[in-house]
């Protein structure tokens, strides 16, 4: 992990009670943030009191937890391919670190889903045991990577939409969702930072690689929308992300300014009768990355190491 990530006391691989970990870490995480940290542990909730707080409906919760964690768990893996392909070492670690984060919320979301819905499935089985249409993430993570300029534009727009809803989302009723929101936005605070470095370098450098960089915008802005898009789930839990439209544009703008681009005048990508991701409706990209991503789970049904 990159010296941002490096924490005091933290566990590696076999750790099995969150708690652990937390207790020796550092005064920075405080109050419902603490448990949400590390990702070295076979229960990510074990001993966190999951009863859904009086007021909240159990299967909009587990819903609204299955969206963000898909999102994260789609983009994790995504961020991951660029293993062996980024332009310099240093990135091929950052963008793998990057998905690392993103891997260790959709975990904790995936599990709190689970528990919500009453269901008690788990993490792996959310994760390896659904088909494409039973995916709730936004298609703006599923896209394929594209070049370097392309993923540093989606990562420059997911993490600024998601940083932002997570800033509201951490005094949620919820518990188990305000906790891993708290702690998402110290993630994600990083995340725009890196994607917003890379933007203004390319941008502000050559006029070759402005091009790219803008084109990689050009690309990803259409899917832009659908982050701000409420479904009913959204709002019955308490979460409108259509609130954030403003204020999130602004920063973008502000950053595109900054590197010398243009903010694009692209329509949002359509919805399919009224429906796409949150709705289980993806583009063709999604499949493929399911296929790979949960081959080695369903080849062998039970298996551990």
């Amino acid at each position: 992990m990159t010296d941002h990530h490096v924490m005091p006391g933290h566990h590696g691989a076999g750790d099995d009670h969150v708690y652990l970990t937390l207790s020796e870490a550092g005064p920075e995480l405080d109050g419902e943030a603490r448990w949400a940290y590390g990702t070295g542990f076979s229960d990510p909730l074990l001993g966190v009191d999951t009863t859904v707080p009086e007021g909240l409906d159990g299967a909009d919760l587990a819903a609204y937890c299955l969206m963000l964690g898909d999102d994260a768990l789609v983009l994790a893996q995504r961020l991951t391919e660029w293993c062996t392909r980024a332009p310099e070492l240093e990135e091929e670690v950052a963008l793998a670190n990057l998905g690392l984060d993103l891997l260790g919320q959709a975990r904790l979301l995936l599990t709190r889903a689970g528990q919500a819905d009453g269901t008690g499935r788990g993490e792996d089985e959310l994760a390896y045991w659904r088909e494409e249409h039973e995916f709730r993430n936004v298609r703006l993570v599923e896209a394929p990577n594209g070049d370097f300029a392309h993923s540093v534009a989606r990562l420059l727009l997911f993490a600024t939409a998601r940083k932002a809803l997570y800033e509201l989302l951490a005094g949620h009723p919820d518990p188990v969702l305000a906790a891993v929101a708290a702690r998402g936005v110290l993630e994600l605070a990083y995340h725009q930072e890196y994607a917003t470095a890379w933007t203004l370098r390319l941008g502000d450098g050559t006029p070759y690689s402005a091009a790219r960089m803008q084109a990689g915008l050009d690309a990803v802005w259409p899917l832009l929308d659908e982050l701000f898009t409420p479904h009913p789930v959204e709002l019955r839990i308490g979460a409108d992300p259509s609130a954030l439209r403003e204020p999130v544009l602004r920063t973008l703008a502000a950053v595109l300014a900054e590197a010398g681009l243009t903010v694009p005048e692209a329509r949002p990508l359509a919805f399919v009768g009224g429906r796409a991701g949150r709705d289980g409706v993806h583009t063709e990209a999604l499949g493929p990355l399911l296929a790979e991503f949960q081959v080695v789970a369903r080849a062998h049904p039970g298996a551990t190491w």
